[in-house]
């Protein structure tokens, strides 16, 4: 699938600068298996790089101006890197200035260059395609001018540059795109940024992404009270035991002990953070022990966790969960992401994959009038030079 998009972004570049390309990127987005809303709650997320990817095509210009070119929107920007880096009127381009800026800013010095770039990451799905644009150009001008960035400071400054362009994101996004091993996802500590890589072996089962089609409003404001109910949680939950630092030292018994002392909303958020933390060692185990159907009940389980205690699903997410709970070829699914809206992930057994996506496909137009989109993904490699005779 890669295959086609390489050779076309490398056409590409021959056609609009007349050379071949002294680099090729690619920079892939990323699934969050389990570990949902608890980054910013001292947990753990277990995210993975996936197949999807930007390709990036990157040459010096031996100017002080930097060409840009995005295919697939047929739209270019130029920058002079000589002057005061500011935020542009058109949106793509601010992640592309905002890596420039960081660059600058933290003492690296590089000069212009041409780039090309084109994705069959499906933008707005929930994969990250801007984690994967920052990292891509931040490792492309790494390449091109020899410089010497490790791969964790690769994520922070894309994270940064995303902080830049206006979204306050946290780093899984970045780590993954960056840190990725194909059939591996990563245990990430998103405070310390330790991180552990485990076999992601599905065996008989596929990853499935259904996109909902829908985004509904509530997400921002609803982020920040959730942030704010889960801090008035830990703040009781320390009080009643000093020694618990952060979530990861509760335990759901501890938890309950004082179910009555907090607010009934309160506690059903910090429950569900509790138990989310802990399924995410729970769902290690089960790839490291090769045991599938234990990870997609956890998947489940997040799932009635996020729709019934963190409230953050909507209808048209719970119908896609409760119909795969009711279909014995699919062993997991939740809603992946912030939520109201966005994917689920599935784990459909092999073979049967296109009698799930019509049958879905056809309920969910009847119920909602919505067209479900499907991605079918594969765990793979992290940001990474692309050389011709290696895949």
């Amino acid at each position: 699938m890669n295959d086609i998009l390489i050779q076309n972004t490398t056409n590409f570049f021959c056609e609009k600068f007349g050379n071949e390309p002294q680099k090729i990127v690619l920079s892939p987005g990323r699934i969050n298996i389990i570990g949902e809303h608890v980054d910013y709650n001292d947990g753990y997320v277990l995210p993975a790089a996936i197949d999807k990817v930007i390709c990036f095509a990157f040459e010096k210009n031996n100017t002080k101006k930097s060409k840009i070119f995005a295919i697939d929107l047929n739209e270019e920007f130029e920058v002079d890197l000589t002057q005061p880096i500011l935020l542009s009127d058109v949106v793509w381009t601010n992640y592309i200035l905002g890596v420039i800026k960081q660059l600058q800013d933290n003492g690296f010095a590089f000069e212009g260059f041409n780039c090309v770039f084109s994705s069959n990451i499906p933008v707005g799905s929930g994969l990250s395609s801007s984690a994967a644009l920052e990292c891509g150009t931040l490792f492309g001008i790494k390449e091109l001018f020899d410089l010497t960035i490790s791969k964790v400071d690769i994520a922070l400054l894309g994270q940064k540059a995303e902080h830049w362009v206006g979204i306050n994101c946290g780093i899984m996004d970045q780590f993954s795109s960056v840190h990725g091993i194909e059939d591996k996802v990563i245990k990430l500590d998103c405070k310390t940024l330790e991180f552990e890589y485990h076999n992601a072996n599905f065996s008989d089962y596929a990853l499935v992404l259904f996109d909902s089609n829908v985004k509904h409003s509530l997400f921002t404001s609803e982020y920040n009270t959730r942030r704010e109910e889960c801090e008035k949680g830990l703040s009781i939950i320390k009080n009643h035991f000093p020694e618990i630092k952060s979530f990861r030292d509760c335990t759901e018994n501890q938890l309950l002990s004082i179910q009555d002392k907090m607010d009934k909303t309160v506690f059903k958020r910090v429950h569900y953070v509790v138990k989310e933390i802990a399924r995410v060692t729970q769902a290690c185990e089960a790839l490291d022990n090769g045991n599938i159907t234990v990870l997609g009940q956890l998947l489940f389980d997040t799932h009635d966790g996020l729709s019934n205690e963190y409230e953050v699903s909507c209808a048209e997410l719970d119908m896609l969960v409760d119909t795969a709970k009711k279909e014995d070829v699919i062993i997991g699914s939740r809603l992946m992401g912030g939520g109201f809206g966005g994917c689920t992930i599935n784990l459909i057994k092999k073979g049967y994959e296109n009698e799930v996506k019509n049958k879905f496909s056809s309920l969910y137009l009847d119920i909602f009038g919505i067209e479900l989109k499907f991605y079918d993904v594969k765990i793979g490699n992290g940001t990474s030079l692309y050389k011709p005779n290696t895949k």
